[in-house]
């Protein structure tokens, strides 16, 4: 580095913390807000942002959803306390358009999503990322874990230093051009613990808080009751039905399972244990059969965001690691690019449960770095 060039900051920007203005995505959660008391700390030109996304009715005062009531007010209690600014930006109409109606579209197509994945893609990183820049912010912070590395093409997106708290398979939708705007000051943390000790050393409100362990605006867990008033009539009763075609009972609506299912399907007295394999929702059938028929290893995957130096179509394989589910850990395959969105990918042991509306994230077998994924379609 020449001599005068100058020194870079923590956040990898060349001035110092003071004339450095970060927007950070506050939840209200103990994360987003460790990184705003941490970057206040540090002396930088700090604006909190909090996103109302639903109208929480239910949600208002339940604890362990993101972004209700009580969450904006720990929020606003965090930036008064550190002394920075803070804004709630009213994203209803945005949040319902992007995240909500797919997501109870898709759910009633018998697949299984993952709005989280959309709602940082269509909506944190996208809007908020554009409000940020309105903001006259040289970059935007937040509190997931997971790393961004500056490589010899520029950013690159990595695994979190905690295998258990990372955040990679949410994130994978984010663009290159997205990765250098954005910071993640949490990836290197070992542990939650480290966190928590971070928000307690600056005193905040919400060292003690729960994580949230459900999706935003379904509050306890029950999709079915969500998209019931989504789209009414969706929960009509219907037939479940083997895969050689015997009718074996009644379900009360395809939207009440999701392929994999083994409990709760009201079939007993038969001698082998069936799980459900299809959700067919124009014949309001639930299809069942032996567990062997959930294997599969042919995963067609689109709509993919790749994150590699080269471009996906520059090679006819690239051999990584992929996950097919959050909670999996990443497995070997073959990734056959059809076009710069589309793909084939073949696993190298046969996984069970591989579901349409889930995603397909990238990893490198040799280090940390993820090279992207996409969405997972039609089934076997």
């Amino acid at each position: 580095m020449p001599l005068d060039a100058p020194k870079l900051n923590s956040l990898g920007l060349p001035k110092p913390p003071s004339e450095t203005r970060v927007v950070v995505a506050m939840s209200g959660g103990v994360d987003s807000s460790v990184v705003a008391a941490m970057l206040a700390e540090e002396g930088y030109d700090v604006v909190g942002v909090t996103l109302q996304l639903y109208d929480h009715g239910a949600a208002l005062a339940k604890k362990g959803a993101c972004c209700a009531g009580i969450d904006i007010h720990d929020a606003r209690r965090v930036a008064e306390q550190m002394s920075f600014p803070h804004y709630v930006l009213d994203y209803e109409n945005i949040f319902r358009d992007a995240v909500i109606d797919e997501f109870a579209e898709s759910y009633l197509g018998g697949a299984t999503p993952v709005p989280c994945i959309r709602c940082n893609e269509r909506v944190k990183f996208k809007d908020l990322l554009e409000t940020a820049k309105d903001l006259d912010a040289d970059c935007m912070a937040t509190g997931h874990y997971i790393q961004r590395m500056v490589g010899d093409r520029g950013p690159e997106l990595h695994s979190a230093a905690d295998a258990n708290r990372d955040q990679s398979y949410f994130l994978f939708s984010t663009t290159p051009e997205q990765l250098s705007f954005l910071r993640f000051p949490l990836g290197h943390l070992k542990s939650k613990a480290e966190t928590r000790a971070l928000a307690a050393k600056y005193g905040l409100s919400v060292a003690d808080k729960p994580d949230s362990q459900d999706i935003c605006f379904v509050p306890d867990g029950n999709y079915a009751s969500v998209i019931e008033k989504l789209r009414p009539g969706a929960a009509e009763p219907g037939e479940i039905v083997h895969v050689d075609g015997r009718v074996l009972g009644e379900h009360r609506g395809v939207i009440h399972y999701t392929i994999g299912q083994r409990r709760g399907l009201g079939i007993g007295g038969l001698s082998d244990p069936l799980y459900v394999v299809k959700l067919d929702v124009d014949k309001k059938q639930v299809i069942v059969g032996p567990k062997e028929l959930l294997a599969t290893r042919t995963v067609p995957v689109r709509e993919i965001n790749w994150l590699g130096d080269e471009p996906f179509t520059s090679r006819k394989e690239w051999h990584v690691s992929v996950k097919v589910r959050s909670t999996r850990p990443p497995r070997e395959a073959v990734i056959r690019p059809i076009s710069e969105t589309e793909a084939e990918v073949e696993l190298m042991v046969a996984e069970e449960g591989v579901s349409p509306g889930q995603a397909c994230v990238f990893y490198d077998t040799e280090s940390s770095r993820i090279f992207g994924g996409g969405w997972i379609w039609r089934g076997h």
